[in-house]
């Protein structure tokens, strides 16, 4: 017969040392308010597994969702502030929403009225982070702490852009590890909006699952390339010049920004059937890249370095001078970098059998003028991989620094 108090004890050190081993400093405050809400029935909560108790930080210098590690499952969502709303009530709804957030990372409920969708998880590594459009300026009257980095994008050849589901004057990005609790929070950022804002469009996507593989691993997308193999590194001495929009912003108009980013947001759909016709060394060659393990065609591993002059013995170049590896690597763009963190989407399959999927693409640098655009341009005039994707949506937003504490997104904007 078991004895139930070793077996709390064991179950309440298991969820100690659980998040413990995975999280950062804010974790276990978060699983022990997770817990206590899981076990609000008045039942002992079960122990958190790692991916459960794994909690992000809300206050900071940047907001998370950044250079957090991609989480399995995520909403993007964006806004319109309601007619007759202006910078007052956009302040409110920052404020209400900061403190959602705040809550919601920490594993807790979202209030009164929480629904109950998330009650036996903890955090997951949920992150909600929010940013600003070109049209939020106008609308709150603050067009003068607007930043030229907002200018529209400008056309691409492969644009078939539906104007219903691109930009909006407020971007959430929401992500976590279990679907459960990323649902919960958007159902709450929504119903917390009220009155100030409603919904301008929503796209909801997914990523390979934290331990799914044996070791860590860049994740694949729905072509079943490896995506995200040149992204800048954090430990990389100029990762946060190239990501962030500098400190120096600090004491000009554009302070609000500093210790921010761009986030560049592009649903791509991927035109499956047609990839999939295709042999296996035709699509290596379209990528530039092996299929199996990301290696450059030239050799090496994920991380070598493109031989980009390497040629066979029939004279021409191992990696294709139209190889999308090849148009978009750093070294071809000026040293133009950007951090991408893409979420798949599936939205069903259509009458004609074709697959609605594809790429929800986030890419994040210190200016879009200098990361996104160029690289763009030059992949619209010759990608091979063009001819198996087209570009539907977009949108450009301006996402503050992180909030320190005591403060919400934006004040320091909305406040001026």
């Amino acid at each position: 017969m078991s004895d139930p108090v070793r077996e709390n004890d064991i179950s309440r050190r298991r969820l100690l040392g659980t998040v413990g081993a995975g999280a950062t400093g804010l974790a276990l405050g978060a699983a022990g308010g997770a817990a206590a809400y899981a076990g609000a029935a008045g039942e002992a909560p079960a122990a958190l597994t790692t991916v459960g108790a794994t909690g992000i930080a809300f206050h900071g210098e940047h907001q998370a969702g950044i250079t957090t590690p991609l989480q399995a499952c995520g909403h993007l969502i964006a806004f319109d502030l309601a007619p007759g709303a202006g910078r007052k009530e956009a302040a409110a709804l920052m404020r209400r929403w900061s403190a959602l957030a705040s809550e919601l990372m920490a594993g807790r409920a979202a209030g009164d009225g929480d629904t109950g969708v998330a009650l036996d998880a903890g955090p997951s590594s949920l992150t909600v982070t929010f940013g600003f459009g070109r049209t939020f300026f106008d609308r709150t009257a603050l067009v003068a702490q607007r930043p030229p980095e907002l200018d529209p994008l400008p056309a691409f050849s492969s644009d078939q852009l539906d104007a219903k589901r691109s930009n909006g004057d407020l971007w959430v990005q929401i992500g976590a590890d279990d679907a459960l609790v990323a649902f919960h929070a958007l159902r709450a950022i929504q119903k917390a909006a009220g009155d100030a804002a409603r919904v301008r469009w929503q796209m909801n996507g997914f990523n390979r699952s934290p331990g799914a593989t044996g070791k860590p691993m860049t994740a694949r997308n729905l072509m079943g390339q490896l995506d995200g193999t040149a992204n800048p590194k954090p430990a990389e001495a100029d990762f946060d010049k190239r990501i962030f929009v500098p400190s120096e912003m600090s004491g000009t108009k554009y302070d609000w920004l500093a210790g921010g980013s761009y986030a560049v947001v592009r649903r791509i759909r991927m035109l499956l059937d047609g990839w999939e016709r295709l042999s296996l060394k035709k699509q290596e060659l379209v990528i530039g890249r092996r299929k199996s393990d990301g290696a450059p065609l030239t050799g090496g591993t994920e991380i070598t370095e493109l031989a980009l002059d390497k040629t066979g013995p029939d004279g021409k170049l191992v990696i294709p001078d139209n190889a999308h590896a090849r148009i978009s690597a750093p070294e071809q763009n000026g040293g133009a970098a950007m951090l991408r963190r893409p979420f798949s989407f599936h939205d069903g399959i259509g009458a004609d059998g074709t697959p609605d999927a594809g790429l929800l693409f986030v890419c994040w640098q210190a200016d879009p003028l200098r990361g996104f655009v160029p690289v763009q341009r030059k992949l619209d005039r010759g990608d091979a991989l063009s001819a198996f994707i087209r570009h539907e949506a977009s949108g450009l937003f301006a996402v503050p620094g992180g909030a320190r504490t005591g403060e919400y997104v934006g004040q320091r904007l909305l406040e001026s």
